[in-house]
């Protein structure tokens, strides 16, 4: 039983060594494996020469620059400003002119229409008025200050649209950068699995494999090359949307350069984060001063109900006129007004009531605000840790799949295994390259997003 086993072994032997010998003239399938360090400037395409690069701080800086929402929010803050000197016009004198001439019937008098001097007199004259407010006990200060609390709100709120647009920019350009990582890692495995199906079609002809194999690598290689036209529609799209973040209105593919040296750790608290979120992020400010807008208009509603001082004056000459009707060639006048609401049909009561029920509604969006802003920092400094951990187990991952991948290219081509262990270690090195690129990019989005959340200038 011995003898007849080994010569079996031996036999064994001559075949698989006649297999390496047809096998050795063969090109080996190189491994889909991309390097992480050359991801951001090797997935451009073959022309990226005449392209323009693109990093990260620069996709920051051309947003800021062309994005419309960023000069919407500033042109606001502008116009919020014109409204407090508006507001302020009314505590300034107010003064007017006139020239005035006149023919007349002398002494004749207008008998229907409104109720006014109805003598009409040929003359020609000119002269001045001028009103003063004296006070409206707080009205008019209220009315002011409301506008200026809604100024410093509206400059928040353009800080928060500078903030939400860098986001934005940073979330585009490693959308994109992922894409185009992607993108080379299906060209690579479309490389790899031609190279096989080479290998597979060869042997087949020498009849060292079966046509069976020969469809499985097929298939394979058609799967890769749907993988890569779905790779380059995704990287075509999130350049689009780069574009369009960026604040241009016309098609502009960059090559894009990742400009992190290396990926930090992530903040060891999260509480600190909170505080800092809760003291300078733009939007809370915004609201803050909001509310503090709406109680100040309150008040002001309030105040109507309580009187008016008014100063007017007017002067002025007359150089044509009858004198039997005037008796000098000039006037004036001055007198202090008081003006004093007694009804109205209860609507200052109720204008004051809806002030003052909306600035409750300001404060409980404020608060509302400050709970989500709790919970939004915690949750990405949560996804960053994740992210960050997951950046080591896909590089694990995908050596032990490009590990795997070599030995069951080493084995099939020996013949001792089958085209479907080939197949899967395959599938699983391509989906570990892919997973181990999004790791990197996710992480460093987690980052400008948890930036984004504590309110960290741009």
């Amino acid at each position: 039983m011995r003898t007849v086993g080994l010569a079996f072994f031996l036999s064994v032997l001559a075949v698989h060594a006649q297999s390496t010998t047809m096998v050795a003239a063969l090109p080996s399938a190189p491994a889909p494996s991309v390097d992480f360090g050359q991801q951001a400037t090797a997935s451009a395409p073959a022309n990226s020469e005449s392209q323009t690069t693109l990093t990260r701080m620069q996709a920051e800086e051309l947003a800021l620059k062309n994005n419309p929402r960023v000069s919407v929010a500033q042109l606001l803050a502008l116009a919020q400003h014109q409204v407090v000197r508006e507001a302020r016009a009314a505590d300034l004198p107010t003064a007017n002119g006139a020239i005035t001439a006149e023919k007349a019937l002398d002494a004749s008098r207008i008998s229907a229409g409104t109720l006014t001097a109805s003598r009409l007199l040929t003359h020609a004259g000119a002269g001045g008025s001028l009103t003063q407010l004296i006070t409206d006990f707080g009205r008019t200060h209220n009315l002011v200050l409301t506008q200026k609390l809604q100024e410093q709100a509206a400059k928040a709120n353009s800080l928060a649209t500078k903030e939400e647009i860098v986001l934005a920019a940073d979330q585009a350009f490693y959308d994109a950068l992922t894409a185009q990582a992607v993108l080379q890692v299906a060209r690579q495995t479309v490389n790899a699995r031609q190279a096989t199906q080479t290998q597979v079609n060869q042997m087949t002809q020498n009849k060292l494999k079966s046509t069976l194999d020969l469809s499985f690598a097929n298939v394979n290689l058609s799967q890769s090359q749907l993988l890569q036209l779905d790779a380059q529609n995704n990287a075509d799209a999130t350049m689009a949307t780069l574009d369009t973040v960026l604040g241009l209105d016309h098609e502009v593919t960059y090559q894009l350069v990742d400009d992190a040296s290396q990926n930090p750790e992530p903040p060891p608290d999260f509480r600190p984060l909170i505080q800092t979120a809760l003291t300078q992020r733009p939007d809370l400010q915004s609201l803050t001063f909001g509310e503090q807008s709406a109680q100040k208009f309150a008040r002001a509603q309030w105040d109507q109900r309580l009187p008016s001082i008014t100063a007017a004056g007017t002067v002025g000459t007359i150089p044509v006129r009858v004198d039997q009707y005037y008796s000098s060639n000039w006037w004036g006048g001055i007198g202090v007004n008081m003006n004093i609401p007694i009804f109205n049909g209860f609507l200052y009561g109720a204008e004051a009531k809806e002030a003052r029920y909306r600035a409750q509604a300001d404060a409980e969006r404020t608060r509302d605000l400050r709970d989500r802003i709790v919970r939004d920092v915690r949750t990405a400094w949560l996804q960053a840790n994740t992210a960050y951990q997951r950046i080591g187990v896909t590089a694990e991952l995908l050596k032990q799949a490009n590990m795997a991948l070599q030995l069951a290219q080493t084995r099939y081509q020996l013949g001792l295994s089958s085209i479907v262990e080939l197949s899967q270690a395959e599938l699983q090195q391509t989906s570990a390259a892919i997973d181990n690129t999004n790791a990197q990019y996710e992480y460093r989005l987690s980052l400008a997003t948890l930036d984004y959340q504590i309110g960290t200038t741009p």
